[in-house]
């Protein structure tokens, strides 16, 4: 139970360090046919800074994605070969200057995380014999990239415009600030001279059908790289970086150089989703490493404790058991805590059947479908807990039909445990002073009774290997099972007597009605102790009443017990029978205890009547 109550807590704290989900849940994750992926988003706190927000434009009927820090650049995926490239539009910029340079509008990807990539993009230019170069400007006049066509083409022969593709420049980051300068012949027209950046594979696919494309497209996809910038770095000639390996080296055209990572970023839905994932997943990593030798610790305690019960509960109950008749050993099943917390679902409540002084009992149901009566004890010393014990070792002797069974114990706890098997009606007081209208019991099951009671004491008193006496017979402790036969249970004040022993006891142990008188006077119990209980379970059996009873008045004292008898058994009984068991009963409440039968007697002159009655069902009587 202390192991369950951890983990409820650590079910607890886990669930306090995960807010993400929450907010997660409230972003757009959709504009238009875009699927919008972190660290880009829709709306604050959807993405991982402002160069990542993403606005989704319906302006024009149909919802297009945009970044939000760069003009004029359409998203169309942010998922392309891996979460660090994105497919963006780029416009086509057309080179219609007089002085044969442009200063061209296009895109600028300067002071942003991205990057034209030179694996997946071309520079491409339009026309004949055209010779267009990009010069880095700020009086750098380094020629940065360019594009050359040398065919001769006859627009005469071969009107319109003919694209052809270059390699784009390392590290481009953009296609505007920057100086493009254009070469061709006066015989092309202006607007046969463009130049832009497109995705290679876009353009592959659609050159072969159409050498005109981009004259014909305002805008043409290319593919971005993006990463988080690292800060500045410089490239010598011999293209080593101050970047280290995890970087690559970024070139601006402004002549600046940034140190950027080239790994794929994990996603998260927030802006400060890295930091607060890593300590998020910390906290949760030393929560579970503590939380896990917690575990560890109370399970090594309980185990500790488990085997100091069962040592205190259990060494003397198997040296005894051993001493006694070491078959016996085996024939006592050890259950575990969680076999019985199945059987009486944790000890609920609903499942109690009785509670007493000594303990409460609970009804389950055992792993083979056995239905049993689990008795759990209350807190004891150790003189109560040997009193536990020396209920297991009888019981484990006893196989009789009228006394209850028992299927075995738990001893690994503080507060021992006995499993009986399970019987349905109620105990025999019950029966005799709670009779209703629909039931009562017949002079022929209160005789029934009688013999079973007295046959099942002289089995412990005569026929077990040592001799076994009950000491605390009441009709409280007798119960009845579905077929209404009695069954003999409570074996807590139980003791064995061997012929060394002289029997005697400072602590008086019974019930107060049912306790032998001569018991008072000498402290000395012996079997004749339970014949004159059986005696006062007898006289109940015939008269119906208790054996205290605080209304007696003094006529009820001089009445003898022939003026006492239940109007049930004066109906039904013959005369001869009633003078038969008054005498009996009489004389096992003898005050002297040698004047007494012992139940071996007992039982043969009840089963005389019985068979004197008529035919009946003599199973299990011993006689």
């Amino acid at each position: 139970m202390v192991v369950h109550h951890y983990l409820v807590l650590l079910r607890s704290m886990f669930l306090l360090l995960w807010p993400i989900k929450a907010s997660k849940d409230l972003c757009q994750y959709d504009c238009g046919n875009v699927t919008i992926r972190y660290p880009f988003g829709i709306g604050k706190g959807c993405y991982f800074d402002k160069r990542f927000e993403v606005i989704c434009d319906y302006s024009s009927g149909s919802p297009k994605a945009f970044l939000a820090s760069i003009n004029n650049l359409q998203v169309l995926d942010n998922h392309v070969y891996g979460v660090s490239n994105i497919r963006a539009n780029i416009p086509v910029i057309s080179l219609k200057s007089s002085n044969l340079t442009s200063n061209a509008e296009g895109v600028s990807l300067s002071a942003s995380p991205f990057t034209f990539s030179p694996w997946d993009n071309r520079f491409t230019a339009i026309g004949c014999n055209n010779y267009t170069t990009i010069i880095k400007r700020q009086n750098d006049s380094s020629v940065f990239g360019g594009c050359l066509s040398i065919s001769n083409c006859d627009p005469a022969l071969n009107p319109g415009c003919y694209d052809f593709l270059c390699a784009l420049p390392k590290n481009i980051t953009q296609v505007s600030n920057a100086e493009i300068s254009s070469f061709y012949p006066k015989s092309i027209p202006q607007e046969c001279h463009s130049v832009s950046i497109v995705e290679e594979d876009w353009i592959n696919s659609k050159y072969m059908k159409n050498p005109h494309v981009l004259k014909d497209h305002g805008q043409v996809p290319a593919l971005l790289k993006w990463a988080e910038s690292r800060g500045y770095c410089y490239e010598e000639y011999n293209s080593k970086t101050t970047c280290n390996k995890d970087n690559i080296c970024l070139i601006q055209l402004s002549s600046d150089h940034f140190c950027l990572r080239n790994r794929e970023t994990s996603v998260g839905p927030h802006r400060h989703g890295y930091c607060l994932g890593c300590s998020s997943g910390l906290g949760m990593l030393f929560l579970l490493i503590g939380t896990w030798w917690l575990y560890k610790f109370v399970k090594r305690r309980e185990t500790k404790l488990k085997q100091n019960f069962f040592k205190r509960n259990g060494s003397l109950l198997l040296q005894q058991q051993s001493s006694s008749n070491e078959g016996n050993i085996e024939k006592t099943k050890l259950f575990t805590s969680m076999e019985l917390e199945m059987a009486t679902d944790n000890f609920n409540t609903n499942r109690i059947l009785g509670q007493g002084v000594q303990g409460t009992v609970y009804k389950g149901m055992l792993a083979d479908g056995r239905i049993a009566a689990v008795k759990k004890s209350k807190l004891v010393d150790e003189g109560n807990v040997e009193q536990f014990i020396n209920e297991v070792v009888i019981l484990t002797q006893i196989n009789h039909i009228n006394i209850v069974k028992l299927f075995g114990c738990y001893l690994e706890t503080e507060v021992p445990l006995l499993v009986y098997e399970f019987i349905p009606n109620r105990t025999l007081y019950r029966y005799i002073h709670d009779q209703t209208e629909e039931f009562t019991i017949t002079w022929e099951m209160r005789l029934r009774i009688a013999v079973e009671v007295s046959g099942a004491l002289s089995y412990l008193h005569s026929t077990t290997s040592i001799p076994i006496y009950h000491r605390d017979i009441e009709s409280a402790n007798i119960l009845l099972d579905d077929k209404f036969r009695a069954k003999i249970s409570d074996f807590g004040a139980s003791r064995y007597i061997t012929i060394d022993q002289t029997h005697l006891t400072t602590q008086v142990q019974g019930t107060f009605g049912y306790l032998d008188l001569e018991y008072f006077r000498s402290s000395q119990f012996t079997k004749k102790g339970d014949v004159y209980s059986f005696g006062v379970v007898f006289v109940e059996l015939l008269t119906g009443q208790k054996p205290i009873r605080s209304t007696d008045t003094e006529e009820d004292k001089k009445n003898c017990l022939f003026d006492m008898l239940d109007a049930q058994v004066l109906k039904e009984a013959k005369e001869e029978e009633i003078i038969t068991v008054v005498m009996l009963a009489e004389r096992c409440l003898n005050l002297n205890g040698r004047m007494r039968p012992t139940m071996k007697e007992v039982v043969f002159e009840l089963g005389g009547i019985r068979v004197s009655i008529g035919p009946q069902n003599c199973e299990g009587i011993d006689f």
